[in-house]
């Protein structure tokens, strides 16, 4: 078992905006418009004392379907701020994506700007009260239930580092999402852990790519920023073409991201390049392959430090370090706040360089998921959490070999699609690959890949490549190509829906 950090004091949301002062906090990358940590804190008491007067106190839950910006984060530590439970979603759910989110959730109140209809309808057929989101861009957001203005109570009771503060579900990769609540306290030791293990202090701005809805955005881009006094550059809509112009005008000296934006991203790359602002930029959500860390590094012209996270460890668990630490390509570097082990099928803890599921325990931790019990008794035991990884370390670092249930299990043998796909992204014409195993009589399943080109080249050319890197059990049977690779909002590929949706197809 690899050894923790020091034990964080639990702490409460509203340190993150109680600081007040001059300095800025926030900067919209699109409007320009610019808000000091004392705006925030005043938006956000303003803004606690109007969702009062709707109603919203200690314990309550409240779900939001709004775009990157400013107001979202206020709306989000207002929330936490009465000691009720935000629950952001993303803004482009079906409607029926919405129903299931909203029913799961039981929101008290649901926070949406003009134009939302399909989450609307939802709603409606939900009974779900709505509060519209508006107002001029730089003021407190205004509240409107029904057409009237909701109006700021006196006061409220302020949130406590035991309240439940936000509600997320997980990503659903191989089965139903499950709902995971992180307390004020455990987020805090998240945001605590991220600011120390990179460094970050006032001079530090984040430009905030990932979506606000996803713990990643929210966690390590923004709040971590806001608790250790940095700004936050935050585009109302992401798009890699507008990301290195806008990042110079700000003087970005980090980011974080997914695999899959930071190929968007240098993709995107024009003639002035990099800021010389940056200091280091931050990949996680999923595995970066080492053949685009390099890119990374080369384009962004600092050290590219690959993490690891989990909506139930408050997103970050474990990441490479800052020079003159090693930094090791393949890994997700060492743990960050918290304890990892690594343990075989019965629970027991192994040794370093055995491979097996990986479980971490820590402040950052959610003590449980929402109204599940069987996930419960499978994912929690002796204060651990197995988070269904397979994994190994060696000298202190942790490998990942990917996900158990998406493992490929070929005459006994434990495949890692991983493995495959940093194959094959290797070739020169690959842009995207994802590995799977497809049902087979003999050896019970086969490896199959499925490729997006940005060069020509076939499948004989391709499996080719695989067998000069790779033993023939691991070598793809076969290699679908594709226009495009289905993945999550957030860059995350889904392999065994990949390969429902490809099987299914042929």
């Amino acid at each position: 078992m690899s050894a923790a950090g020091e034990t964080v004091r639990p702490e409460a949301m509203r340190a993150l905006y109680a600081r007040g002062g001059a300095s800025v906090a926030f900067v919209g990358a699109d409007d320009g418009v610019t808000l000091t940590y004392e705006q925030l804190g005043g938006h956000v008491e303003l803004l606690a004392r109007r969702l009062a007067a709707a109603g919203i106190g200690r314990g309550d839950r409240v779900a939001l379907a709004l775009g990157n910006g400013v107001d979202l984060v206020e709306l989000l530590l207002a929330i936490t701020a009465l000691g009720a439970a935000a629950a952001p979603l993303n803004p482009a759910y079906t409607a029926e994506e919405f129903s299931f989110y909203l029913g799961d959730v039981g929101p008290k109140l649901l926070l949406l700007p003009e134009t939302q209809p399909a989450a609307r309808r939802a709603a409606a057929a939900g009974g779900v009260p709505v509060a519209t989101v508006g107002g001029e861009v730089g003021a407190p957001p205004a509240l409107h239930v029904e057409g009237r203005a909701l109006v700021a109570e006196a006061s409220f009771s302020p949130g406590e580092p035991d309240d439940v503060a936000i509600v997320l579900h997980t990503s659903g990769t191989t089965s139903r999402p499950k709902q995971v609540p992180l307390r004020q306290a455990n987020l805090m030791a998240s945001v605590r852990t991220i600011a120390a293990h990179y460094a970050l202090g006032p001079a530090d701005v984040s430009f905030c790519v990932m979506p606000l809805f996803h713990v990643h955005g929210l966690v390590a881009s923004t709040f971590s920023a806001l608790g250790s006094g940095g700004c936050v550059v935050v585009p109302r809509r992401f798009t890699p073409q507008r990301f290195w112009p806008q990042a110079r005008a700000h003087g970005a000296t980090w980011l974080s991201a997914g695999p899959t934006l930071h190929q968007m991203i240098l993709d995107k790359l024009d003639d002035e390049g990099a800021p010389a602002s940056l200091r280091f930029v931050r990949s996680c959500s999923s595995a970066l392959a080492p053949a685009l860390l390099e890119r990374c590094e080369e384009i962004y012209k600092v050290p590219m430090l690959e993490a690891y996270g989990m909506t139930e460890a408050s997103h970050q668990m474990a990441s490479n370090p800052l020079p003159p630490a090693a930094r090791k390509a393949g890994s997700v570097g060492i743990p960050t706040g918290l304890e990892i082990g690594v343990v075989d099928a019965d629970r027991r803890f192994l040794a370093p360089g055995e491979a097996g599921e990986v479980v971490i325990k820590g402040p950052s931790v959610t003590s449980g998921y929402i109204g599940n019990d069987a996930a419960n008794a499978e994912s929690f035991f002796d204060g651990w959490f197995r988070t269904g990884d397979r994994g190994v370390m060696r000298d202190g670092y942790l490998y990942l070999e990917g996900r158990l249930k998406e493992m490929i299990l070929r005459g006994g043998e434990n495949i890692s699609p991983a493995e495959i796909e940093e194959v094959l992204l290797r070739h020169p014409a690959v842009a995207d690959a994802v590995c799977f195993g497809v049902p087979d009589a003999t050896y019970g399943e086969t490896v199959a890949a499925a490729v997006r080109l940005c060069a020509p080249a076939d499948e004989r050319t391709l499996i080719g490549h695989c067998r000069a890197s790779l033993t023939s059990v691991k070598v793809p049977k076969t290699i679908y190509i594709l226009d495009e690779i289905p993945r999550t909002a957030t860059g995350k590929v889904q392999r065994r829906r990949v390969a429902s949706f490809i099987l299914e197809g042929k």
